[in-house]
């Protein structure tokens, strides 16, 4: 049995469309809800991809959100994972296979399509769901190609439909906290950052045990971790990245590396899966597919990297130097933003020691354990004026206390990120900006050389809005132009 999930059916592609067509399907779901009396009641929701992170979105939406929402059916290439979920509702509901994606959408009457997948089907599935009238919620990244970007740009464009993508650590208080210090100029325009992420020997190491070991399936950490970084990073500045130049290796996990030193420690590696785990992924969600979850992170068939340096420039003018470690010994993030009016420290530290193989705390189907509260630290240094510290919970649990804002605001009618000042709701042109940088980092270790962005996905311009610009001088291509256009600041481009 192959190792990866079997591909599902090829996505429409992007000249197989037609805007009619796809808007006439869009108008016939409606009225055929509108015909069953619904248009006004609960929202339908479809998840596919079945594996631990769907669980936080199946559990939301027959809890707290079922008032307002309610899960039709699941979608997965694995029959055992399917039956755990449905094993955890107290009302089960029809399960589909990827084959039979288009017919659950239409037979359940879907709303909007919850993509939990494997990174590298997210693309086919928000390209079918869209074309089948649905809206799509994607954990991110949004995909893992230049080309899946390209689809759902066209995707989108063709159908008028609705892609937001998951992106929960916008809503975590601290992070929003920088945000709002940034907006209100307390270090006025931001020209450089360095910003520096740890992942620990506890859940760094999981994605070397996991599909993610596999740069086809995931993009490797660039795409499928740091995209998450990448949007706070674009979130912060106000701006879009354009050009990145970007150095990596695999220089502490896999079979290479670790014969290498000598690697004696493997037993500190290891997995040991509880009930939820095997049920998930043990010897019946084996017998399915093939694919174990427990892959040994000294072992071979890992192809992604686990040391990454980056320099990234922005429409702003702000240039960007950010590290991704997956193997430290202590888990948290360190930002410094440097602006013409002083210098923001951003500092967190989420896991400050590890003794030994331990449960993967992102694991969101896990009752949260009793912990100590994340040290935050946020400390504004103004020139010629005494630095601030700026106060901010870290008690709360599920990335910082941002998954439970996140979930309100994707499910509660109101939660529509209109009112709101710090504009968390990210859509799909903030998922294509997030997982664009992974992606030219990408093609940046094969060449050699910087990437330029708007090249990579084959469009005379960056197919997002620019927004906060400050001009820097003509020499710099990518500035001159967001000056020139300006007035047109948030208009889309294709």
């Amino acid at each position: 049995l192959p190792a990866r999930v079997e591909r599902a059916p090829e996505a429409t592609n992007r000249s197989e469309f037609s805007s009619h067509a796809a808007f006439h399907t869009s108008l016939c779901v409606r009225l055929r809800h509108l015909v069953a009396g619904e248009m006004t009641t609960r929202r339908r929701f479809a998840v596919v991809g079945t594996g631990a992170r769907a669980t936080l979105y199946t559990h939301a939406l027959t809890g707290e959100f079922r008032d307002h929402c309610v899960l039709v059916a699941l979608c997965d290439v694995n029959r055992a994972r399917l039956d755990y979920h449905n094993s955890l509702l107290a009302e089960p509901v029809p399960c589909y296979g990827p084959a039979a994606f288009e017919a659950m959408l239409r037979d359940q009457r879907v709303d909007t399509c919850i993509i939990c997948s494997v990174d590298w089907t997210h693309h086919e599935y928000v390209v079918r769901a869209l074309a089948a009238g649905c809206d799509a919620l994607v954990e991110k990244p949004l995909c893992t190609t230049a080309d899946g970007c390209r689809q759902i740009l066209a995707a989108v464009a063709a159908t008028g439909r609705r892609v937001t993508v998951g992106f929960n650590y916008r809503y975590s208080p601290r992070n929003s906290r920088v945000r709002q210090l940034l907006r209100d100029d307390a270090i006025g325009d931001v020209l450089s950052v360095h910003f520096e992420w740890l992942l620990d020997t506890t859940h760094g190491a999981d994605y070397f045990r996991r599909w993610h070991r596999d740069k086809a399936s995931s993009g490797g950490m660039l795409v499928h971790k740091a995209s998450h970084h990448f949007d706070l990073l674009n979130w912060w500045l106000d701006s879009t990245p354009t050009r990145v130049y970007a150095v990596g290796r695999l220089g502490f996990y896999g079979e290479a590396a670790a014969a290498a030193r000598g690697e004696e420690r493997r037993e500190r590696f290891a997995l040991s899966m509880d009930d939820a785990l095997r049920a998930l992924y043990g010897a019946a969600a084996v017998a399915c597919d093939g694919y174990r979850r427990d892959q040994d992170v000294f072992g071979g068939g890992v192809t992604i990297e686990d040391d990454m340096a980056l320099i990234v420039e922005y429409a702003s003018g702000a240039t960007v130097t950010y590290h991704l470690t997956c193997y430290s010994p202590w888990e948290g993030l360190r930002a410094a933003f440097n602006g013409t009016r002083g210098r923001l420290e951003y500092e967190v530290a989420e896991n400050t020691c590890v003794a030994g193989a331990a449960a993967d705390p992102n694991l969101p189907h896990r009752p949260a354990a009793p912990r100590a509260a994340e040290a935050v630290r946020i400390a504004v240094h103004p020139h010629f004026e005494a630095p601030t510290e700026h106060a901010v919970d870290g008690s709360e649990a599920g990335h910082g206390g941002g998954d439970a804002r996140m979930l309100r605001d994707l499910f509660l009618p109101s939660g529509d990120g209109a009112t709101d000042p710090l504009g968390r709701a990210a859509d799909h042109l903030a998922g294509v900006a997030a997982v664009s940088v992974g992606i030219a980092a990408n093609a940046s270790l094969e060449r050699g050389a910087p990437v330029v962005i708007a090249e990579l996905l084959g469009a005379q311009r960056a197919p997002w809005p620019w927004r906060r610009v400050v001009p820097v001088g003509a020499a710099i291509a990518a500035v001159a132009v967001a000056v020139v256009l300006r007035a047109a600041r948030h208009s889309y481009f294709s």
